[in-house]
């Protein structure tokens, strides 16, 4: 099992310490970056392990027949993660095509 972020996924994740930062979630840029290695961490090993949903028709601009799931970071944020599977080589591979949070999109959801 390998899990892996196209890369304007990786370029998000790369922005998102410095975003939280400035916009005053996290006073320190150091807690912002241990938040998003976090998330990352959390994605990796639980995504395969996760229940997953079909992607609702509006995320289809981010590739077909994706499944999602949500991952609870505190009490008022859920992260959620839109991806494919597929086998390369006989192991499972989970692409992570988009991700965003419940501040964004709960209301596609």
């Amino acid at each position: 099992m390998k899990v892996v972020f196209l890369p304007d996924v990786f370029e998000y994740f790369e922005n998102l310490a410095r975003i939280l930062h400035e916009k005053g979630y996290f006073g320190f840029r150091d807690a912002a970056r241990k938040y998003v290695d976090e998330l990352v961490k959390d994605i990796k090993i639980n995504l395969p392990i996760k229940q997953t949903k079909p992607a609702p028709k509006y995320f289809s601009r981010y590739g077909k027949d994706m499944e999602y799931a949500g991952f609870r970071k505190n009490k008022h944020t859920t992260w959620y993660v839109f991806f494919r599977v597929y086998i390369k080589d006989k192991e499972e591979v989970y692409q992570i095509r988009y991700i965003s949070n419940n501040h964004v999109i709960a209301h596609h959801l």
